[in-house]
């Protein structure tokens, strides 16, 4: 092994390498350990079908620096990885490659052929996901990786189906669900996502049975008016109270329906009036179970018209609306038309318009199963941060409706549900029976439906430890201890896994739920493919490596709120990492002899306060010492990027800015105990930053880390490696506070500064020496006299002068405010008079020529003819602005001349 760092930061020779090192090492996987308190994430298991894409890296950043922290705190940290099986979208995905390469469709195939083809496409490209999941650096323990249709996960959703439906909560009706004309299966609610969209209202007159003119009905959906069995008015609408209890027609459909009294109309709204169509509606569906009203469906499962829409039958949805909105038209009908905009609900898998549509379908009743995880939420035994996203769970919970939770597909776990064909006995269990409970018949057929996805992504919590089993892993690593989510899936899954968890295990999932917001690209705009705006995080790690990806992410972002994708920041990330590596490299080059040996260093072993320190070595560990205790507290906060701009801060400024450069002279000097000290120092301190940066940048810090001596605490293995990830999370400690030697140092950093800024100010080179005054009295003065040497040695002044008024001062002095100080420097110390006279003349001449330009401009009686009033404004401005400066030069210029003199 080489015993320093390579010349050159190149993530791409050691993140592969190291992480292979801790896999092997078994550096992710813990066990059952009842001395040390579990620390529990389970990841969002991606789906198969994909790849990683910035939303994941950003969440599973944010898992892998709360476990990596954990687990160095000294809890027995397990992160456990998995897939999902993703039901629509691999269906949807392994039908496209069959039809395309092969000509087929799944029907074709037939049912145990197709899932055959399946889980041979899931064993090709299944596992894509997982191993791009390691190049981030996912601290997971990959023993324990699961996928939501493996053996034991498979067991665990059959078990709580016949559980549920045992106790009365999974039930089979013939109810109104959202139906996906695309993917032809039944969605729930949380898969339809709504949009608003501009469309149309249509007012439509019903004529009156008895030949009055009737009344006036708004639909955006005039193509369900097949399906309508009555047209409902509010009880309290004036206008209407005459004709409940009376029929109109349902125009060109020529059916008598009634006019019926009820809440749901409001008189505010429209016209007052609304058609009632069950079938399609849900409120309709509300009100016909009212009213006992029948449920005529007008649409076939592909959004065609069906038989009941007579002579349009056949036509698209879309098109049945044109023609028959026409034919309204034509036969007076049609009111008149409006614009709106109206919220249109989209299957959430391929963006399809969903149609609400009565069906037999598995449903699981919510209410109470709903109670207990409102309830959680309300005792606080589940905490949401930010603390706003307690009212979108709690809305949904409170708003929720029975769970549809059967699919129109043949990807996903198979309902436990046998039927009789010869008496129809429902017969649900774990395994097949053998015969009809109920006649003893053996012609039973299972159903062919599968379960929604996110009926088994409500177990993860504890089927991944082993649940229906009483596992070892279940009793100690349940309930887990935080979820981290975007926001885009609170009720899709956090509440699932909240009321599955409370119904099956009798308490919350996890305690925590740490909801993040999106990654959007540069202008805001959320990644898809249709804007083609997508990063790839595995070309960002490619490029930049790893941890300045993870490092951009977490100091990126707030709880709760999306943040931006901005390729300078990644840069910046990538720049820190740079300036870290080569820190390191100066330390480590100052550890080891020419034979690489390390070389000896001040020994702690008995007491801190047994070295001689300096005021800057107290300085450095005294503020990194105070940087401990709040960046721990930003991580129990999960303020993040707080604490990581905190450790960005401490690194760059602090460490390499100003401790490496005080302490060179030191290095490089004779005194050989304090060249002890200082080497101890600098390890001891970068050992401590590399702790507090291995949660964000675990490769970077690892790599190091390697490098530097190791202690008998620091775990050493036998080629004395001793891995950081293994390594004790820094406490604060009261023995490491030197708040007079902080205060120091500080009044000195400030002093440096400002002399600096004096320079900069002056123009005068970095490397011109200088003289400098400082008006300073009491404890400013003791401290600045004490750091004398670091402001002689950063600033390059050859001496300080304390002064106790201004008398002594020279005429032409710059100067600068420190807390309680001033600092002096003569304009004769800074300036190079010659170079300045130099520089003033050639600024004079090239202003006299601007000056002339301007005025024979001005002076031309065309150009101010025909020149618009604007530009000879601008020219004039110009030619005040000019004589202005000239005349600073020429008085300048004076000074500067007298003082070569």
């Amino acid at each position: 092994m080489e015993k320093n760092l390579s010349k050159t930061y190149d993530p791409q020779e050691f993140e592969s390498r190291i992480y292979e090192e801790w896999e092997n090492n078994g550096a992710f996987k813990p066990s059952v350990d009842h001395t040390k308190k579990p620390f529990t994430i389970i990841m969002p298991p991606p789906n198969i079908t994909g790849r990683l894409h910035m939303g994941h890296a950003l969440d599973q950043t944010l898992q892998d620096i709360l476990i990596r922290w954990r687990r160095m705190q000294g809890y027995n940290a397990l992160y456990i990885p998995g897939s999902d099986h993703a039901s629509i979208a691999t269906e949807v995905k392994v039908a496209n490659k069959l039809r395309e390469e092969e000509g087929k469709s799944k029907e074709d195939l037939g049912r145990d052929e197709f899932l055959k083809r399946v889980w041979e496409w899931k064993e090709e490209y299944g596992g894509t996901i997982t191993q791009q999941v390691r190049k981030l650096g996912n601290s997971c323990d990959w023993d324990r990786e699961r996928f939501t249709m493996d053996e034991g996960c498979s067991r665990a959703v059959v078990s709580r189906f016949v559980d549920l439906h045992k106790k009365g909560l999974i039930y089979r009706g013939n109810r109104l669900i959202n139906w996906c004309p695309n993917c032809k299966t039944s969605l729930s609610d949380a898969e339809v996502e709504h949009e608003d969209k501009n469309a149309k209202y249509y007012y439509v007159r019903y004529p009156g049975a008895d030949g009055s003119e009737g009344l006036t009905v708004a639909t955006s959906r005039p193509e369900t008016m097949f399906g309508d069995c009555a047209v409902a008015v509010s009880p309290e609408d004036e206008r209407y109270k005459d004709l409940i209890g009376k029929t109109v027609i349902v125009p060109i459909v020529d059916r008598e329906v009634p006019v019926i009294a009820d809440p749901y109309p409001d008189p505010e709204k429209g016209t007052g009036a609304v058609k009632i169509t069950p079938a399609h509606d849900p409120n309709d569906f509300e009100v016909g179970k009212r009213h006992d009203l029948p449920e005529w469906s007008c649409l076939n499962d592909d959004a065609t018209m069906n038989e009941m829409a007579g002579r349009y039958a056949g036509m698209d949805r879309y098109e049945c609306r044109k023609v028959f909105v026409k034919d309204l038209d034509e036969a007076g009908f049609l009111v008149k038309t409006e614009e709106k905009v109206i919220p249109i609900g989209e299957c959430y898998r391929c963006s399809t318009v969903v149609e609400p549509m009565i069906s037999d379908q598995w449903f699981v009743k919510m209410k109470e199963l709903a109670e207990p995880a409102i309830e959680a939420a309300k005792k606080g035994d589940l905490i949401h941060v930010p603390e706003r996203f307690e009212k979108i769970y709690l809305h949904w919970l409170e708003d929720i409706r029975d769970w549809c939770i059967s699919r129109q597909l043949w990807w996903g776990h198979r309902i436990p549900a046998y039927y009789c064909a010869d008496c129809g006995e429902i017969t649900v269990a774990a395994e097949a029976p053998e015969s009809c409970p109920k006649c003893g018949s053996k012609n039973l057929t299972q159903d062919e439906d599968v379960l929604d996805t996110w009926f088994s992504s409500a177990l993860w919590p504890f089927s991944t430890l082993g649940w229906p089993e009483q596992t070892e892993d279940l009793k100690y690593f349940y309930p887990t201890n935080v979820l981290v989510t975007g926001y885009d899936i609170i009720f899709f899954w956090v509440v699932r896994m909240v009321f599955s968890g409370l119904e099956a295990m009798g308490e919350v999932p996890f305690k925590h739920v740490f909801v993040h917001g999106l990654v959007r690209d540069a202008k805001g705009r959320k990644m898809s493919k249709s804007l083609g705006n997508g990063i790839d995080p595995l070309e960002v790690i490619e490029q930049y490596g790893a941890d300045a990806l993870r490092f951009m992410l977490v100091n990126g972002i707030t709880p709760g709120n999306d943040m931006r994708f901005v390729t300078e920041k990644l840069e910046s990330s990538r720049n820190f990492a740079n300036k870290l590596w080569n820190a390191s490299r100066f330390v480590i080059m100052n550890l080891i002899d020419e034979n690489g040996d390390f070389l000896p260093m001040a020994d702690d072993s008995a007491n801190i306060n047994t070295i001689a320190l300096k005021d800057e070595d107290k300085w450095i560990i005294s503020t990194v010492n105070s940087a401990v205790s709040e960046i721990t507290a930003n991580m129990e906060n999960f303020e993040l990027a707080l604490g990581a701009q905190k450790i960005y801060d401490l690194i760059w400024n602090n460490y390499c800015d100003w401790y490496i450069e005080f302490v060179k002279s030191r290095l490089y000097g004779d005194d050989e105990e304090d060249k002890k000290t200082a080497r101890y120092v600098l390890v001891r301190v970068l050992k401590d930053l590399l702790k507090l940066l291995h949660p964000e940048m675990p490769f970077i810090t690892e790599e190091i880390w390697s490098y530097l001596p190791k202690n008998d605490s620091e775990f050493c293995d036998d080629n004395n490696r001793g891995f950081l990830i293994r390594q004790a999370w820094p406490v604060s400690s009261p023995e490491l506070s030197f708040a007079d030697e902080v205060e120091v140092i500080e009044l000195a950093m400030s002093a440096i500064r400002t002399i600096r800024n004096i320079r900069a100010e002056a123009e005068a080179a970095p490397s011109k020496k200088v003289k400098a005054a400082i008006l300073a009295k009491d404890k400013p003065l003791e401290y600045l006299k004490k750091a004398e040497r670091h402001i002689m040695t950063q600033a390059n002044v050859v001496e300080i002068k304390y002064i106790n008024d201004k008398s002594d001062l020279a005429e032409e002095v710059m100067s600068g405010v420190i807390p309680g100080a001033e600092i002096f420097i003569n304009m004769d110390e800074l300036m190079d008079y010659k170079a300045e006279f130099e520089r003033l003349s050639k600024e004079k001449e090239k202003l006299e020529g601007e000056v002339e330009r301007v005025a024979k401009k001005l002076g031309n009686e065309n150009f101010v003819k025909k020149a618009p009033e604007k530009v000879i404004a601008a020219e004039r401005e110009k030619q005040v602005k000019y004589e202005e400066m000239l005349s600073k030069v020429i008085e300048r210029l004076a000074v500067v001349e007298n003082k070569l003199k």
